[in-house]
């Protein structure tokens, strides 16, 4: 098969949509398939074009048996919600000719596109329109509901033609996936027929994280002394993840000596983030590490630590939750009861409602002083893990009706 891949994200950025677009091409590629991506200069979550690439002109390369098309874009260092709106829209519009040109010459037998941002639909349902196939729209993020439900963007004018726009583009794809349970319940809501819905989850790639042995090396580079429990949090350090809790959280438990939290990342609250927390002893920030390093990151790990704004819960789904799971360490995460987050991680460590510091901080030390119900939780989210979240057979399920995971 020919496929046509249109994401905004992709291979090398390692965290978010970009991490999972490139390891779905890349595995397309492996089963024998011809596959194209129409995609951006590498950039998220600093919000800062990697020194490589350039956001002007267009770029053509190939990645690891994929041809790739890097078409320019507008990055803005500090996006507001209306810088937001334009950076997508400037790759939606010069992403546009690249998928009709693919679409009228090259003739795809599949059009996959990934939203956010939502823009792309129009090239991404033209292209299959031209070569006559399947277009397939695949939400890793409610980019629409999430602007205005966190107050990204806030006139109601504007919901009310946007969700409008959103619902009839949806109903155009022969094929709407998205990432969890309850997101396919607003594809529900959002008039997207059962038939065309998949269920498509992030996966782990358990060949690459799994429990160690041995102590992480990192422990020794950061200095952490024998018996402290290391507190993580690793992933995009953006407003909708309410990151804010975590240095509250490390302020409360200062007098606390064997605490210890980890920051690692990017993203456009990160400067904010190590203001609130100047002076403590407690916390360390440490930028986005290599892929190869992951697996030893994730084992710095005593808890792992995912917080989320309220209201989010259900328009995303951590990216980062399905690593946390395979490592084999327990999770305390913020998400409301009945949500999708809430349901996953009750089977592999603590949950209490977003914003709920004092429950926050209760939890962390519950389970600090807990290593045989760290150890129980842990071992829990991992079986979790190999059981429904394996790569290979998350994609082979997904593709299944194109005949494409036959290797």
């Amino acid at each position: 098969m020919r496929i046509l891949i249109n994401s905004i994200n992709y291979h090398p950025e390692l965290t978010g949509i970009g991490k999972y677009t490139g390891e779905m091409a890349e595995w397309l590629a492996t089963q024998g398939h011809e596959v194209r991506v129409v995609t951006a200069p590498p950039y998220y979550p600093a919000w800062k074009i990697s020194k490589d690439y350039s956001s002007h002109g267009y770029r053509r390369e190939k990645l690891n048996g994929v041809a790739v098309v890097r078409c320019p874009l507008w990055v803005p260092e500090r996006p507001s919600g209306l810088q937001r709106v334009v950076h997508l829209a400037s790759f939606a519009l010069t992403s546009f000719p690249i998928m009709l040109w693919n679409g009228w010459v090259w003739k795809p037998d599949l059009v996959f596109a990934v939203e956010p941002p939502l823009f792309c639909s129009v090239g991404a349902l033209m292209a299959s329109r031209l070569a006559r196939c399947d277009a397939w729209l695949h939400v890793q993020d409610f980019e629409v509901d999430a602007a205005f439900e966190l107050g990204i963007l806030k006139a109601q004018w504007l919901r009310k033609v946007v969700e409008s726009t959103e619902r009839w583009l949806l109903r155009k794809f022969n094929r709407v996936s998205t990432i969890s349970d309850r997101m396919l319940a607003r594809l529900d809501a959002k008039g997207v027929a059962k038939k065309n819905q998949i269920l498509f989850e992030n996966w782990a790639d358990l060949d690459q994280i799994y429990p160690l042995g041995d102590t992480s090396t990192f422990r020794r580079e950061l200095g952490v002394p024998e018996g402290y429990t290391v507190l993580l949090y690793s992933g995009n350090m953006g407003k909708k993840q309410g990151l804010e809790l975590l240095v509250a959280a490390a302020k409360k438990l200062h007098i606390r000596r064997d605490l210890f939290f980890v920051l690692c990342g990017d993203g456009v609250a990160r400067v904010e983030l190590e203001v609130m927390a100047a002076g403590l002893a407690n916390i360390k920030f440490l930028p986005l590490q290599p892929i190869n390093r992951l697996n030893e990151l994730l084992n710095l790990a005593d808890i792992h630590l995912l917080p989320q704004r309220v209201g989010a819960e259900d328009l995303v789904m951590p990216s980062k939750l399905v690593n946390m799971l395979a490592s084999g360490r327990p999770i305390i995460a913020t998400a409301s009861t009945g949500t999708q987050i809430e349901s996953i991680v009750r089977e592999a460590g603590g949950v209490v409602e977003p914003g709920d510091l004092d429950g926050f901080v209760q939890r962390i030390e519950h389970f600090a002083d807990n290593p045989e119900l760290c150890r129980r939780l842990g071992q829990s989210g991992r079986e979790l893990a190999v059981k429904r979240l394996g790569k290979k057979g998350i994609l082979s399920k997904a593709f299944a009706s194109y005949d494409v995971g036959h290797k």
